[in-house]
């Protein structure tokens, strides 16, 4: 019998980072009223500065919009709504998978192919993304919920981060994918109180942690940044 070749090593093989695992633990009924303050006030804020720029947008006239100052608020302004549908649609898609009224349509993909469709959909402001993709993955999931995984999985590791980086490879029958960037996050769901994301990434995790439970995928928390475990087609 042929001894397996070692798997090259990657980006999570730092032998100096620790290794730790988060479970993805669901949201309790206890800690729901507080996750749901955080949810709140996370879109609340954006919101209010989105309806106050549009506002001083409204009675400015059309040379004073035209100019520096109507660029300056109209940027603003598009930001904030940025930021407000991104955690609007995290936040629903998280409902969605806790009611259990999610479809799941599970077919064959590239995965190089859905990555660059994600790539392309990135909303908001990201760093670069270094792609290192083992040629020929192919993973048998749900399109749209592994493609929300792997956009959740880029906007958490862009912050604070000058660049994201992203390698996948064939490991026992699954596809593993490792995303590593900024300051590791936490899985489990945000509580009143929790950091603030200004990008609008703060439900970003814990929304792909549900779409990687519903893919039947495992998603963990692994040294420098996170491992997302997919079945290979």
């Amino acid at each position: 019998m042929r001894t397996p070749a070692p798997r090259p090593r990657g980006l999570l093989d730092d032998p100096t980072i620790p290794k730790t695992r988060s479970s993805p633990v669901p949201v309790t009924e206890t800690d729901r009223p507080a996750h749901l303050g955080f949810v709140a006030h996370e879109i609340r804020n954006p919101m209010s500065t989105a309806l106050w720029t549009a506002e001083l947008l409204g009675r400015m006239s059309p040379a004073d919009r035209a100019g520096a100052r109507g660029d300056k608020l109209t940027g603003l302004c598009f930001r904030s709504l940025t930021r407000v549908r991104l955690l609007v649609e995290d936040h629903l898609l998280c409902e969605r998978l806790e009611a259990g009224g999610y479809p799941i349509r599970a077919e064959r993909l590239d995965l190089a192919e859905v990555v660059e469709a994600v790539v392309g959909k990135l909303l908001g402001e990201n760093p670069p993304l270094r792609r290192n993709l083992a040629p020929g993955l192919a993973i048998l999931a749900d399109r749209n919920l592994l493609e929300r995984a792997l956009d959740g999985l880029i906007g958490a590791a862009g912050r604070e981060a000058a660049e994201v980086r992203m390698e996948a490879g064939a490991e026992a029958g699954r596809v593993v994918v490792r995303v590593v960037g900024g300051p590791v996050g936490s899985l489990e769901d945000p509580a009143k109180g929790a950091p603030s994301d200004q990008r609008g990434r703060a439900l970003a995790l814990p929304m792909a942690r549900r779409a990687a439970a519903a893919l039947g995928a495992d998603l963990t928390v692994d040294g420098a940044g996170y491992k997302l475990s997919i079945p290979a087609a």
